[in-house]
């Protein structure tokens, strides 16, 4: 069940004691890879700090790192029972995100971090993890149409909700190749509450440090990469003098990674789960917008003249699936169609149907082959790895359907996670 406000989460904290100061994050796309690469920059100028990410990726703990580890099963447990029994001894009645939040706040706190690198769950204003006082900055990433249901049907009304985490004298970042009517009602909510504001892009972010040029060059990074980069460096400016005044941002650059987390433009092998030497492109695009971030890549960097590319695709139940898909497949492509399982903790999310699928799909025009597995990802896999015949192949539509791949992965090859 998603049922946003602070009341309850602000009942469930209220006898924790959190010492540390936070990054917040919020935006529609990239907000996971920004936290990643502060995460990484963070942890290797020496500062103790804990990174919370929605949602999980494999395990409903690994959502909390401490200093780029995942933290220990047996204490996220012990934690997250503390937290329930609050919950339950107060009559709080809180959400499973509310619970999942105090539980990672409170992890932070037991491990005595210095900095909580804290991703929103869904909007800002409203989101449990809103609840936050003590931020050095805050930072909003590229803002585009999602959960339109709960956040408002126009970019607008999104944006808003998305701004809520801008506090009073809290400098924030802003990712300045959002469209310009997502910044006019940034800058008017930044103006409304006294938040002092940095609009960044990358080409200005060189120009501050040039030695970022560098770092795209180095990673090739993609645009909205490097604007992902932009906004987490800035974002370290504007931290790193109240926490490390002495440290020079320069020298962290070499721990910038092209792919700060699993799931996002992601090449690895499936073997041994489907006969491929050759990586294939796990991707977690699951909007329109970030869909169109993963088809220009395709396009560039996969797609060959007269060559179709090979889609395993899922998607969650309340997308727009022709708006999804509509750019991903080209004609000629092939498609399977598979469902993720349950995920742990989220019992609301539901995967699309396969049938649903296949009958936008085999709408769209001149597409090659369209086959449907259900929930059976394995068979749909080695079918599209066959019938790509050796060409791109690549997994998309849903980060629930990564999840599912990667533990998949993992039960047969236990260190492709480890790296």
């Amino acid at each position: 069940m998603i049922e946003l406000g602070l009341s309850r989460i602000a009942r469930l904290v209220q006898h924790s004691q959190l010492p540390w100061r936070a990054i917040h994050i919020a935006g529609t796309n990239g907000k996971g890879s920004i936290t990643g690469y502060l995460s990484a920059l963070l942890t290797a100028a020496g500062v103790r700090c804990g990174s919370f990410t929605s949602p999980h990726l494999i395990d409903r703990w690994d959502c909390i790192t401490i200093n780029e580890r995942v933290i220990q099963e047996s204490v996220f447990r012990r934690i997250e029972d503390e937290v329930k029994l609050r919950n339950k001894t107060l009559g709080i009645d809180a959400t499973e995100f509310e619970l999942l939040t105090a539980t990672a706040f409170e992890i932070f706190s037991h491990e005595k971090v210095e900095i909580g690198i804290v991703e929103v769950g869904m909007g800002g204003r409203l989101d449990a993890t809103n609840i936050l006082s003590n931020v050095l900055v805050s930072i909003i990433a590229k803002i585009g149409y999602d959960h339109q249901a709960i956040l408002g049907d126009t970019i607008e009304k999104i944006a808003r909700e998305k701004a809520g985490i801008m506090k009073a004298g809290v400098p924030c970042v802003i990712d300045e190749t959002n469209e310009s009517r997502v910044r006019e009602v940034l800058e008017a909510v930044a103006k409304d509450s006294q938040t002092p504001v940095n609009f960044i892009r990358p080409d200005t972010a060189k120009q501050a440090l040039p030695d970022l040029a560098g770092v795209f060059q180095r990673l090739n990074a993609e645009p909205h990469q490097q604007a992902n980069i932009s906004c987490a460096i800035t974002a370290l400016q504007k931290a790193l003098p109240q926490i490390r005044p002495n440290l020079s941002l320069t020298s962290l650059f070499q721990y910038i990674s092209k792919t700060p987390r699993p799931g996002r433009l992601h090449e690895l092998s499936l073997e041994p789960l489907i006969p491929r030497k050759d990586p294939v492109l796990l991707d977690g695009a699951h909007n329109a917008q970030s869909a169109g971030v993963l088809c220009s890549y395709v396009d560039r960097n996969l797609r060959k003249p007269g060559e179709s590319v090979t889609w395993v695709v899922s998607a969650s139940q309340g997308k727009d699936l022709p708006e999804l898909f509509g750019c991903m497949i080209k004609p000629g492509d092939n498609v399977a169609v598979v469902e993720f399982g349950e995920v742990a903790g989220m019992p609301w999310v539901r995967s699309v149907e396969t049938t649903n699928i296949l009958s936008v799909v085999r709408a769209m025009p001149n597409f090659s082959r369209c086959e449907g597995f259900g929930r059976d990802i394995i068979s749909g896999l080695k079918w599209a790895n066959e019938i790509s015949a050796g060409g791109p192949l690549v997994i998309a539509g849903s980060l629930y359907l990564v999840s599912d791949i990667l533990r998949l992965l993992r039960e047969s090859k236990p260190e492709v996670l480890q790296t």
